[in-house]
């Protein structure tokens, strides 16, 4: 940290420039006039939502495809790029980044759904140290300020334009880029163990709820009450009652409509198909199906069941996947007896715990890790703009400021 410091001292010791991005640079959208046939048999590698969303370094070791006609004019993405996704259930998802780091002869072809940016002097900026820049907690903030929407916030470029980046010396980015990188080769190191395990598990849980033909296999909608998309309309900031959505919980309410646990899977985008849980009293988005299992079977075991069926693969459509009531409607499970469904239940609940719980194992010190780089990286990536004083406060003071804005927002 010292030699940052040094650094700093010594090539803007009166601060750094802060330009907004409209002023050095340029956004383009992804691909248009698709149908859902160009992306079954692609010539062409295709960026999807979610290599953007998950990666702060996009991966280009993909396999997904889209079809792209030879003298056909559609934007690529270029060594240095920032991507961005354009819309999320939620405005705190919305505007997640990810930078081409590495350098590629192959086209890469970037989704409808996403958006890229493209400085007009490429050195300007080390991409390694705007992967970690895009996702700092100043820019992530000023991000969501763009985004506007009710039951869908999608981003705005123009607004986008408006954002301000710290430029500081090419030198200071470098000592930033090695310091942040030590952090997360760390995590990765860690994640990759993780992954193994859960490999693993997913192995015995396969193994688990593999039957031979004695077992009867039989509608899923005849194992439910009802399989139906949520209605959720009210969303609040303060409401006592959490709304459900594709991956989680994504606001609150004051008007349950449940209370009850149920099954919930993703309906539509990048992660339709995700299996997951809501139980105590709730609301569910309409991006979100609702699986209603009778009282007579196991919950967590056609929860289970479900998680290893990868629904995402049934998913339709290459811009924004979409899985219907009427598709997990049809699709056939196996039902062994009550007490054989408990057994399974018993065994893959302490398997999920070790690969899952952020309170234990793995799955804590990566939590831990991650927390560790996001303070050092918002400490660093923490500039003083030129002709202003040193903040001794700064976090305390953005937090305040970002009170302020809320509160107005909500006046």
């Amino acid at each position: 940290m010292s030699k940052i410091n040094d650094l700093i001292e010594t090539l803007c010791p009166e601060g750094v420039p802060f330009k907004k991005l409209g002023e050095i640079g340029s956004f383009y959208g992804g691909l248009t006039g698709k149908s859902k046939e160009d992306f079954k048999d692609g010539n062409a590698v295709f960026i999807t939502y979610m290599n953007v969303f998950s990666n702060i370094e996009l991966k280009t070791d993909v396999t997904d495809r889209v079809r792209v006609g030879e003298n056909e004019k559609q934007n690529t993405v270029q060594y240095g790029d920032v991507l961005f996704t354009g819309s999320s259930e939620t405005p705190d998802e919305c505007g997640m980044s990810s930078v081409l780091t590495t350098h590629t002869d192959e086209k890469l072809y970037l989704n409808s759904f996403c958006f890229g940016y493209r400085f007009d002097d490429p050195e300007m900026f080390l991409p390694g140290f705007t992967k970690h820049l895009f996702r700092s907690d100043d820019l992530r903030y000023q991000i969501t300020r763009t985004a506007s929407g009710v039951t869908r916030f999608n981003v705005s470029k123009k607004k986008m334009e408006d954002v301000r980046v710290p430029v500081p010396p090419l030198k200071v980015q470098r000592e930033i880029v090695r310091v942040l990188d030590d952090f997360t080769l760390l995590s990765a190191e860690l994640s990759a163990e993780l992954s193994a395990r859960r490999k693993q598990y997913e192995y015995y849980r396969n193994e688990m709820l593999t039957f031979d033909t004695s077992i009867p296999k039989i509608p899923l909608n005849n194992v439910t009450n009802g399989i139906s998309s949520g209605k959720n309309k009210e969303r609040l900031d303060d409401g006592k009652y959490p709304v459900y959505g594709s991956t989680g919980i994504i606001s609150q309410t004051n008007t349950p409509v449940y209370d009850w646990q149920q099954i919930l899977v993703a309906r539509v985008g990048a992660n339709a198909g995700f299996v997951h849980l809501a139980e105590g009293q709730y609301d569910v988005s309409d991006n979100t199906l609702i699986v209603d299992v009778k009282k007579e079977h196991s919950l967590k075991y056609v929860y289970y069941l479900l998680q290893n069926m990868n629904l995402n693969q049934y998913a339709k459509g290459g811009g924004q996947p979409l899985i219907t009531a009427g598709d997990l409607k049809k699709m056939s499970v196996p039902m062994p007896k009550r007490e054989v469904q408990d057994r399974i239940v018993n065994v893959l609940d302490n398997f999920d715990a070790i690969c899952s719980d952020l309170n234990i194992g793995l799955p804590a010190e990566i939590n831990a890790r991650q927390k560790q780089y996001e303070y050092y990286r918002d400490l660093l990536l923490t500039f003083v703009e030129t002709g202003k004083t040193i903040l001794t406060d700064r976090q305390t003071d953005r937090q305040t400021d970002r009170q302020t804005d809320r509160q107005t927002d909500r006046a």
